[in-house]
Protein backbone atom coordinates (compact mmCIF):
# COMPACT_ATOMS: atom_id res chain seq x y z
CA UNK A 1 0.00 0.00 0.00
CA UNK A 2 1.26 3.48 -0.83
CA UNK A 3 2.14 5.80 2.03
CA UNK A 4 1.74 9.50 2.72
CA UNK A 5 3.54 11.82 5.08
CA UNK A 6 1.45 13.18 7.96
CA UNK A 7 1.54 16.92 7.35
CA UNK A 8 5.02 18.39 7.73
CA UNK A 9 6.05 15.75 10.29
CA UNK A 10 8.38 12.83 9.65
CA UNK A 11 5.62 10.30 10.25
CA UNK A 12 4.51 8.20 7.26
CA UNK A 13 1.33 6.14 7.17
CA UNK A 14 -0.48 4.00 4.65
CA UNK A 15 -3.03 6.03 2.70
CA UNK A 16 -5.88 3.95 4.10
CA UNK A 17 -6.15 3.64 7.89
CA UNK A 18 -8.04 1.08 9.98
CA UNK A 19 -10.61 2.50 12.40
CA UNK A 20 -11.64 0.56 15.49
CA UNK A 21 -14.72 2.27 16.98
CA UNK A 22 -16.80 -0.93 17.00
CA UNK A 23 -14.04 -3.17 18.38
CA UNK A 24 -14.84 -4.57 21.79
CA UNK A 25 -18.55 -4.12 21.05
CA UNK A 26 -20.15 -4.89 17.70
CA UNK A 27 -17.10 -6.71 16.30
CA UNK A 28 -16.10 -10.07 17.77
CA UNK A 29 -12.49 -10.83 18.83
CA UNK A 30 -12.18 -13.41 16.05
CA UNK A 31 -13.38 -10.90 13.46
CA UNK A 32 -11.03 -8.24 14.84
CA UNK A 33 -8.08 -10.61 14.42
CA UNK A 34 -9.07 -11.30 10.82
CA UNK A 35 -9.51 -7.58 10.17
CA UNK A 36 -6.02 -6.71 11.44
CA UNK A 37 -4.39 -9.55 9.54
CA UNK A 38 -6.20 -8.65 6.31
CA UNK A 39 -5.24 -5.00 6.67
CA UNK A 40 -1.59 -5.51 7.60
CA UNK A 41 -1.07 -8.18 4.94
CA UNK A 42 -2.32 -5.65 2.38
CA UNK A 43 0.45 -3.28 3.48
CA UNK A 44 -1.54 -1.10 5.88
CA UNK A 45 0.09 0.21 9.03
CA UNK A 46 -2.21 2.86 10.61
CA UNK A 47 -4.45 1.58 13.43
CA UNK A 48 -6.66 4.35 14.82
CA UNK A 49 -8.35 3.80 18.17
CA UNK A 50 -9.35 5.67 21.35
CA UNK A 51 -9.52 5.16 25.09
CA UNK A 52 -13.28 5.69 24.81
CA UNK A 53 -13.90 2.95 22.24
CA UNK A 54 -15.65 0.17 24.13
CA UNK A 55 -14.46 1.85 27.36
CA UNK A 56 -10.96 0.63 26.60
CA UNK A 57 -11.93 -2.73 25.10
CA UNK A 58 -10.77 -1.76 21.61
CA UNK A 59 -7.30 -0.84 22.85
CA UNK A 60 -7.08 -4.00 24.94
CA UNK A 61 -7.95 -6.14 21.93
CA UNK A 62 -5.31 -4.38 19.82
CA UNK A 63 -2.72 -4.88 22.55
CA UNK A 64 -3.45 -8.60 22.74
CA UNK A 65 -3.14 -8.97 18.98
CA UNK A 66 0.11 -7.01 18.77
CA UNK A 67 1.64 -9.12 21.52
CA UNK A 68 0.59 -12.34 19.81
CA UNK A 69 0.58 -11.75 16.07
CA UNK A 70 2.39 -8.58 14.99
CA UNK A 71 5.67 -6.68 15.21
CA UNK A 72 4.95 -3.47 17.15
CA UNK A 73 7.34 -1.33 15.13
CA UNK A 74 5.60 -2.28 11.88
CA UNK A 75 2.46 -0.46 13.04
CA UNK A 76 1.52 3.17 13.57
CA UNK A 77 -0.74 3.17 16.62
CA UNK A 78 -2.91 6.28 16.98
CA UNK A 79 -5.18 6.75 19.97
CA UNK A 80 -7.20 9.53 21.58
CA UNK A 81 -7.96 10.81 25.06
CA UNK A 82 -10.38 13.13 26.82
CA UNK A 83 -13.73 11.31 26.66
CA UNK A 84 -14.52 9.83 30.09
CA UNK A 85 -17.50 8.18 31.79
CA UNK A 86 -18.83 9.92 34.90
CA UNK A 87 -22.09 9.04 36.65
CA UNK A 88 -23.15 7.03 33.63
CA UNK A 89 -22.59 9.89 31.19
CA UNK A 90 -19.78 10.57 28.76
CA UNK A 91 -18.13 13.94 29.26
CA UNK A 92 -15.16 15.75 27.74
CA UNK A 93 -12.32 16.40 30.18
CA UNK A 94 -9.09 17.68 28.65
CA UNK A 95 -7.39 18.51 31.94
CA UNK A 96 -3.78 17.41 32.36
CA UNK A 97 -4.80 15.00 35.12
CA UNK A 98 -7.43 13.19 33.03
CA UNK A 99 -5.47 13.19 29.78
CA UNK A 100 -2.36 11.68 31.38
CA UNK A 101 -4.50 9.13 33.21
CA UNK A 102 -6.07 8.19 29.88
CA UNK A 103 -2.67 7.90 28.22
CA UNK A 104 -1.21 5.71 30.95
CA UNK A 105 -4.24 3.41 30.74
CA UNK A 106 -4.01 3.31 26.94
CA UNK A 107 -0.37 2.26 27.09
CA UNK A 108 -1.19 -0.55 29.52
CA UNK A 109 -4.03 -1.83 27.36
CA UNK A 110 -2.02 -1.53 24.15
CA UNK A 111 0.97 -3.26 25.80
CA UNK A 112 3.43 -0.69 24.54
CA UNK A 113 5.60 2.04 26.03
CA UNK A 114 4.50 4.65 23.51
CA UNK A 115 1.86 5.52 20.93
CA UNK A 116 2.88 6.91 17.57
CA UNK A 117 0.11 9.52 17.43
CA UNK A 118 -1.77 10.80 20.48
CA UNK A 119 -4.85 12.93 19.80
CA UNK A 120 -7.20 15.07 21.86
CA UNK A 121 -10.57 13.45 21.16
CA UNK A 122 -12.68 16.64 21.21
CA UNK A 123 -12.62 20.30 22.21
CA UNK A 124 -13.40 20.83 25.88
CA UNK A 125 -13.73 23.50 28.58
CA UNK A 126 -10.21 23.09 29.99
CA UNK A 127 -7.98 26.06 29.09
CA UNK A 128 -6.36 25.23 25.77
CA UNK A 129 -2.86 26.00 27.00
CA UNK A 130 -3.19 23.32 29.72
CA UNK A 131 -4.40 20.74 27.21
CA UNK A 132 -1.64 21.52 24.74
CA UNK A 133 1.03 21.56 27.45
CA UNK A 134 -0.07 18.00 28.24
CA UNK A 135 0.64 17.03 24.64
CA UNK A 136 4.11 18.53 25.03
CA UNK A 137 4.67 16.51 28.18
CA UNK A 138 3.57 13.28 26.52
CA UNK A 139 6.13 13.70 23.75
CA UNK A 140 8.91 14.90 26.07
CA UNK A 141 8.36 11.88 28.33
CA UNK A 142 8.56 9.49 25.36
CA UNK A 143 4.99 8.25 25.75
CA UNK A 144 3.88 9.72 22.41
CA UNK A 145 5.86 10.34 19.24
CA UNK A 146 3.47 12.80 17.53
CA UNK A 147 0.32 14.64 18.59
CA UNK A 148 -2.87 15.87 16.98
CA UNK A 149 -6.49 16.87 17.50
CA UNK A 150 -9.80 15.25 16.67
CA UNK A 151 -13.27 16.72 16.09
CA UNK A 152 -12.06 20.33 16.43
CA UNK A 153 -13.80 22.84 14.16
CA UNK A 154 -11.74 25.10 11.90
CA UNK A 155 -10.97 27.97 14.28
CA UNK A 156 -10.19 25.55 17.10
CA UNK A 157 -7.78 23.62 14.88
CA UNK A 158 -6.08 26.83 13.74
CA UNK A 159 -5.85 28.21 17.27
CA UNK A 160 -4.29 25.03 18.65
CA UNK A 161 -1.82 24.70 15.76
CA UNK A 162 -0.83 28.38 15.97
CA UNK A 163 -0.30 28.20 19.74
CA UNK A 164 2.05 25.26 19.37
CA UNK A 165 4.05 26.83 16.55
CA UNK A 166 4.40 30.18 18.33
CA UNK A 167 7.09 28.80 20.66
CA UNK A 168 9.82 26.45 19.46
CA UNK A 169 9.86 24.69 22.83
CA UNK A 170 6.36 23.35 22.15
CA UNK A 171 5.57 20.25 20.12
CA UNK A 172 3.84 21.16 16.85
CA UNK A 173 0.57 19.47 16.00
CA UNK A 174 0.89 16.87 13.26
CA UNK A 175 -2.71 16.06 12.39
CA UNK A 176 -6.43 16.70 12.59
CA UNK A 177 -9.31 14.24 12.34
CA UNK A 178 -12.98 14.88 11.61
CA UNK A 179 -15.84 13.32 9.69
CA UNK A 180 -15.59 13.81 5.93
CA UNK A 181 -17.32 12.18 2.98
CA UNK A 182 -19.54 12.95 0.00
CA UNK A 183 -22.37 13.25 2.54
CA UNK A 184 -20.40 15.39 5.01
CA UNK A 185 -18.39 18.07 3.25
CA UNK A 186 -18.52 20.68 6.01
CA UNK A 187 -14.80 20.17 6.61
CA UNK A 188 -14.07 22.01 3.36
CA UNK A 189 -15.41 25.28 4.74
CA UNK A 190 -12.88 25.84 7.54
CA UNK A 191 -11.14 22.63 8.64
CA UNK A 192 -9.37 21.68 5.41
CA UNK A 193 -8.17 25.27 4.90
CA UNK A 194 -6.86 25.26 8.48
CA UNK A 195 -5.17 21.92 7.88
CA UNK A 196 -3.47 23.16 4.72
CA UNK A 197 -2.43 26.51 6.24
CA UNK A 198 -0.84 24.77 9.23
CA UNK A 199 0.61 21.85 7.23
CA UNK A 200 -1.24 19.18 9.19
CA UNK A 201 -2.11 15.66 8.18
CA UNK A 202 -5.82 14.98 7.82
CA UNK A 203 -7.64 11.77 8.73
CA UNK A 204 -11.31 11.66 7.65
CA UNK A 205 -13.49 9.34 9.70
CA UNK A 206 -16.61 7.74 8.27
CA UNK A 207 -15.47 8.29 4.65
CA UNK A 208 -18.37 6.11 3.45
CA UNK A 209 -21.03 8.36 4.96
CA UNK A 210 -21.58 6.02 7.94
CA UNK A 211 -22.08 3.18 5.46
CA UNK A 212 -24.83 4.90 3.49
CA UNK A 213 -22.63 5.59 0.44
CA UNK A 214 -22.16 1.86 -0.13
CA UNK A 215 -25.74 1.81 -1.37
CA UNK A 216 -26.89 -0.85 1.06
CA UNK A 217 -29.67 1.39 2.45
CA UNK A 218 -31.20 2.23 -0.94
CA UNK A 219 -33.92 -0.38 -0.51
CA UNK A 220 -34.44 0.08 3.22
CA UNK A 221 -32.47 -0.72 6.37
CA UNK A 222 -30.90 -4.22 6.24
CA UNK A 223 -31.44 -6.22 9.41
CA UNK A 224 -27.72 -6.92 9.84
CA UNK A 225 -26.63 -3.32 9.22
CA UNK A 226 -25.37 -0.73 11.69
CA UNK A 227 -28.53 1.26 10.99
CA UNK A 228 -30.67 -1.54 12.40
CA UNK A 229 -28.76 -1.87 15.67
CA UNK A 230 -27.62 0.34 18.51
CA UNK A 231 -25.93 2.69 16.02
CA UNK A 232 -29.21 3.50 14.24
CA UNK A 233 -28.95 7.10 15.51
CA UNK A 234 -25.56 7.30 13.80
CA UNK A 235 -26.96 6.36 10.39
CA UNK A 236 -30.46 7.83 10.21
CA UNK A 237 -29.20 11.39 9.68
CA UNK A 238 -28.02 10.31 6.22
CA UNK A 239 -31.17 8.53 5.12
CA UNK A 240 -33.04 11.66 4.01
CA UNK A 241 -33.83 12.87 0.47
CA UNK A 242 -30.67 14.90 -0.17
CA UNK A 243 -28.48 11.96 0.75
CA UNK A 244 -30.43 9.68 -1.57
CA UNK A 245 -29.59 11.98 -4.49
CA UNK A 246 -25.87 11.71 -3.71
CA UNK A 247 -26.04 7.94 -3.19
CA UNK A 248 -27.84 7.53 -6.53
CA UNK A 249 -25.11 9.58 -8.24
CA UNK A 250 -22.40 7.43 -6.67
CA UNK A 251 -24.22 4.27 -7.80
CA UNK A 252 -24.54 5.65 -11.33
CA UNK A 253 -20.82 6.44 -11.46
CA UNK A 254 -20.04 2.96 -10.17
CA UNK A 255 -22.17 1.36 -12.88
CA UNK A 256 -20.38 3.36 -15.56
CA UNK A 257 -16.94 2.41 -14.27
CA UNK A 258 -17.71 -1.21 -13.45
CA UNK A 259 -16.87 -0.46 -9.82
CA UNK A 260 -18.92 -0.73 -6.64
CA UNK A 261 -20.43 2.37 -4.94
CA UNK A 262 -18.05 1.78 -2.01
CA UNK A 263 -15.04 2.01 -4.30
CA UNK A 264 -16.26 5.25 -5.87
CA UNK A 265 -17.05 6.93 -2.54
CA UNK A 266 -13.79 5.87 -0.88
CA UNK A 267 -11.58 6.80 -3.84
CA UNK A 268 -13.22 10.24 -3.90
CA UNK A 269 -12.28 10.92 -0.26
CA UNK A 270 -8.80 9.42 -0.44
CA UNK A 271 -7.73 11.68 -3.28
CA UNK A 272 -9.17 15.00 -2.09
CA UNK A 273 -6.21 17.41 -1.80
CA UNK A 274 -5.07 17.56 1.81
CA UNK A 275 -6.34 14.12 2.84
CA UNK A 276 -3.70 11.84 4.37
CA UNK A 277 -5.65 8.65 5.04
CA UNK A 278 -9.38 7.91 5.35
CA UNK A 279 -10.13 5.70 8.35
CA UNK A 280 -11.98 2.50 7.43
CA UNK A 281 -14.64 1.48 9.95
CA UNK A 282 -15.23 -1.96 8.43
CA UNK A 283 -16.96 -4.44 10.75
CA UNK A 284 -16.25 -7.55 8.65
CA UNK A 285 -13.32 -8.81 6.60
CA UNK A 286 -15.58 -8.83 3.54
CA UNK A 287 -16.21 -5.11 3.92
CA UNK A 288 -12.53 -4.41 4.54
CA UNK A 289 -11.40 -6.48 1.57
CA UNK A 290 -13.61 -4.41 -0.73
CA UNK A 291 -12.21 -1.19 0.74
CA UNK A 292 -8.66 -2.37 0.14
CA UNK A 293 -9.31 -2.92 -3.57
CA UNK A 294 -9.43 0.88 -3.91
CA UNK A 295 -5.64 0.95 -3.55
CA UNK A 296 -5.40 -0.11 -7.19
CA UNK A 297 -8.04 2.34 -8.47
CA UNK A 298 -7.98 6.00 -9.48
CA UNK A 299 -11.25 7.88 -9.86
CA UNK A 300 -11.37 9.76 -13.19
CA UNK A 301 -11.11 13.51 -12.66
CA UNK A 302 -14.32 14.25 -14.54
CA UNK A 303 -16.31 11.88 -12.35
CA UNK A 304 -14.77 13.31 -9.18
CA UNK A 305 -15.80 16.80 -10.29
CA UNK A 306 -19.32 15.63 -11.18
CA UNK A 307 -19.67 14.15 -7.69
CA UNK A 308 -18.38 17.43 -6.24
CA UNK A 309 -21.16 19.30 -8.04
CA UNK A 310 -23.92 16.92 -6.94
CA UNK A 311 -22.84 16.60 -3.31
CA UNK A 312 -22.23 20.22 -2.42
CA UNK A 313 -20.62 22.18 -5.22
CA UNK A 314 -17.20 22.59 -6.88
CA UNK A 315 -14.11 22.05 -4.78
CA UNK A 316 -11.61 24.89 -5.27
CA UNK A 317 -8.79 22.83 -3.70
CA UNK A 318 -9.13 20.20 -6.41
CA UNK A 319 -8.44 22.78 -9.11
CA UNK A 320 -5.57 24.20 -7.10
CA UNK A 321 -3.99 20.73 -7.06
CA UNK A 322 -4.06 20.42 -10.87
Amino acid sequence: MKTRRVGRSGLEVSRLGLGTMTWGGDTSPAEVRDLMHTYVEAGGNLIDTAAAYGNGAAEATIGELIARDFVRDDLVIATKAGFVQRNGERVIDNSRRTLMSDLEASLRRLRTDHVDLWQIHAWGETPLEETLATLDHAVESGKARYVGVSNFVGWQTAQAATWQRADQTRVPLSSAQVEYSLLARRAEVEILPAVRANELGFFPWSPLGRGVLTGKYRGGVPRDSRGAGRFSWFVEEYLEARSRTVVDAVAKAADGLGWTPLQVALAWVRDVPGVTAPLLGARTTRQLAECLTVEELTLPHQIAEALDDISGGPMPARHGAD
